[in-house]
């Protein structure tokens, strides 16, 4: 990225308002959580602004931020080591990051806004539902299949690639209950900063989750599965 860029970039994101950061910036809540800077009630104070108050250091502040900042999407190698390796960093890992922060603004906005009528009621339970079974999922992928693909067991591989392909069909599954849920990860008008930034982390939370299991089952899957006949 242009340096320059870059640095007005980050100028700009000093001067926004936090909750504002929070509802654009999936993740960022975690960060605003941990250094005690209030998104929700108090999110109309420019970053800069909170991090004076708290006697924070807004570089440091900003430059956590931008780990976050997701850049244009990488080439993804095709070499099933290397593809491997990179479903682990962008995938298993941003997962792990995602659900909890995700269940945790799940449950405040539940309790917050349990009187209002699109509250999202079962949502924190879902997402802990869905947080278990991808740690199951992922656990057996590191540890069984991934392995066992870098060492280039072919043959020995086709079954528990089936059974991680049943696996993502139900990842699918528990997909299209959470959008159910919240209304295709859309907040209803006049939503807090705590829901709006909740939604927008289910948002990006579901397109990488499309993103991993399609570039599991229709490009590492087959490098070692046997051809399929292309007759009729």
């Amino acid at each position: 990225m242009n340096t320059t860029l870059a640095s007005a970039d980050t100028l700009e994101r000093a001067s926004q308002p936090i909750g504002q950061i929070a509802v654009a910036l999936p993740g960022s809540t975690a960060v605003f959580r941990r250094l005690k800077l209030d998104f929700c009630c108090g999110g109309q104070i420019a970053l800069q602004q909170a991090c004076d108050n708290k006697g924070l250091d807004v570089d440091a502040v900003l430059a956590e931020l931008a780990q976050l900042d997701r850049p244009d999407a990488p080439v993804v190698p095709q070499a099933p080591a290397e593809m491997i390796d990179h479903i682990l960093t962008r995938y298993h890992a941003v997962h792990r990051e995602q659900l909890p922060e995700l269940i945790r603004m799940a449950r405040r906005v539940e309790a917050v806004h349990r009187e209002h009528p699109d509250v999202p009621k079962g949502l924190a339970e879902h997402l802990e539902a869905i947080e278990t079974e991808m740690l199951e999922h992922m656990a057996k992928e590191e540890t069984i299949l991934f392995p066992m693909l870098k060492a280039g067991g072919r043959g020995m591989a086709v079954h528990p690639i089936g059974v991680m392909r049943e696996e993502h069909t139900s990842h699918g599954e528990q997909l299209e209950r959470l959008m159910a849920l919240t209304h295709d990860a859309t907040p209803p008008p006049g939503a807090c900063n705590t829901w709006r930034a909740l939604y927008a982390g289910i948002d990006q939370f579901a397109d990488d989750l499309i993103a991993h299991i399609h570039l599991e089952n229709n490009q590492l899957f087959p490098q070692f599965e046997p051809a399929r006949s292309s007759c009729c």
